[in-house]
């Protein structure tokens, strides 16, 4: 008996076979671009190698519109608070973005947290700037197509080379590839010009967004230091409630940096707190004076 394979040849040539292909043909997708450029930057980290083996991160911000690598900075492990001195950074060099896109990691959204409501440093950064943030479906790569695509790219030029010894060497290739791939290497998808030359030729997008307002409560029960605790941009913050309250079960209304907190028996008003990102210890703004 010949083998399928040969019936399907011979059924083929003779025109006799309709063909199905199962994936859609590339000409049906549309292709998502933003319009201007900072009309979207899309983030994302991976990972590479030392020469000893050691595993690090590698933290990326590319440009939706130019494919402009922004930054791609090299670290051991990347927190909440690296992400928001990253972010910061680039916003004084380019400008606020109109948005943001990356996938879910805890560095990026706390929407899938247990704190309902909450926002991490990062949310908090783009909110104060009214930038629009996007995030994409969970375990759906391909919303963030093009900086997963440019992963490849990445990791083929540093396959290509030693690992590095060190981060700061790491570091330093990837200031490197960023002057190359920005400057001097042609992309397909920008009618084969370099991302620099994408960047430049049209005026900047700018924020027109208006942040939605975080409003979420905690309870919790004053310590014997008359304080509770609150995370807030992506660290622990103290309050200060009065040591008269130790033990106190109490209830914290969080509307953006401001924090009411109150008897949780009696509803009855002890302080209320404006959040300083830049101190550990919060000092109220009012308290309910003692009597008696």
């Amino acid at each position: 008996m010949p083998s399928t394979a040969t019936i399907r040849r011979i059924l083929h040539a003779a025109g006799l076979v309709v063909p199905q292909p199962k994936k859609r043909p590339k000409s049906s997708y549309i292709r998502f671009q933003a319009e201007l450029p900072n009309g979207c930057w899309q983030a994302d980290i991976t990972y590479w190698f030392l020469a000893d083996g050691t595993r690090v991160e590698i933290l990326d911000f590319l440009d939706d519109h130019s494919r402009l690598l922004l930054t791609a900075r090299a670290a051991m492990l990347f927190t909440g608070a690296d992400v928001v001195t990253v972010m910061d950074d680039l916003i004084s060099t380019y400008g606020p973005p109109a948005a943001t896109l990356t996938d879910n990691g805890m560095v990026f959204t706390a929407r899938f947290t247990t704190r309902p409501g909450a926002k991490n440093g990062f949310e908090k950064l783009l909110a104060a700037h009214h930038i629009q943030q996007r995030n994409g479906a969970p375990a759906h790569p391909q919303t963030q197509g093009k900086i997963e695509r440019f992963h490849q790219t990445l990791k083929r030029w540093l396959t290509a080379r030693p690992l590095p010894e060190s981060i700061a060497e790491l570091q330093a290739m990837l200031t490197l590839f960023q002057t190359w791939y920005n400057t001097a290497r042609p992309h397909r998808a920008i009618n084969r010009g370099t991302p620099a030359q994408a960047y430049t030729a049209l005026p900047k997008a700018t924020p027109a967004t208006t942040p939605q307002i975080e409003y979420r409560t905690r309870t919790d029960r004053v310590d014997s230091n008359g304080k509770v605790t609150i995370r807030y941009a992506s660290k622990l913050r103290h309050l200060g409630i009065g040591r008269a309250h130790r033990g106190k079960r109490v209830l914290l209304l969080i509307t953006n940096d401001h924090v009411t907190t109150s008897d949780a028996d009696t509803g009855e008003i002890l302080t209320e707190h404006h959040l300083d990102a830049t101190k550990n210890y919060q000092p109220p703004v009012w308290r309910k004076p003692l009597t008696g």
